[in-house]
């Protein structure tokens, strides 16, 4: 039963405690798997961040810091796996930063990280807990809203509170 829609949608996530914001609005595909089971796959814009480079000035010849923000060329592919009792989110393609998110209401799930290769170490992901305290999926025959709260733990160290929400437009 796999049909397919091109919609645009509008992903947040949002930190209850932390001044973390994100928004992507951009078109995705929605894929139906089953009656309640859907994937979503979305080309998100790449990541910006600051590398610090040193120059020297012509007038003092001592080092100097330039910030310099670039963006990587490679897209990043977000994957969501959607039912109304779980969601798994993976994001790939990024020769940055990769991860993977599973949440289920009243369950720790494991939030995994991948960083760049030239990291300390390449291989092995960050391991993180997360307990999800609501996941509400709602529309039908076709996902339209998609709000999920959960905490974010390092062993016995809470990372934050988050709300991610999804809206597909129809």
């Amino acid at each position: 039963m796999l049909t397919h829609h091109r919609k645009p949608v509008c992903l947040s996530l949002i930190s209850t405690d932390l001044p973390i914001w994100s928004v992507v609005e951009t078109a995705a595909t929605l894929y139906q798997k089953d009656t309640d089971r859907f994937h979503l796959l979305l080309t998100a814009p790449p990541l910006i961040s600051c590398e610090v480079e040193s120059v020297v000035s012509p007038e003092d010849t001592l080092p100097q810091s330039k910030s310099k923000a670039y963006a990587p060329n490679s897209p990043r592919i977000l994957w969501l796996e959607i039912s109304p009792y779980r969601v798994i989110m993976t994001m790939q393609g990024n020769a940055q930063v990769s991860y993977r998110h599973f949440w289920e209401q009243g369950v720790y799930g494991i939030s995994r990280y991948w960083l760049p290769t030239e990291s300390l170490q390449p291989n092995d992901p960050i391991r993180l807990r997360n307990f999800t305290s609501s996941l509400t999926l709602n529309g039908h025959p076709l996902p339209e809203h998609l709000r999920l709260e959960y905490e974010l733990w390092a062993e016995k160290v809470q990372l934050g509170c988050y709300i991610l929400n999804l809206e597909i437009k129809h």
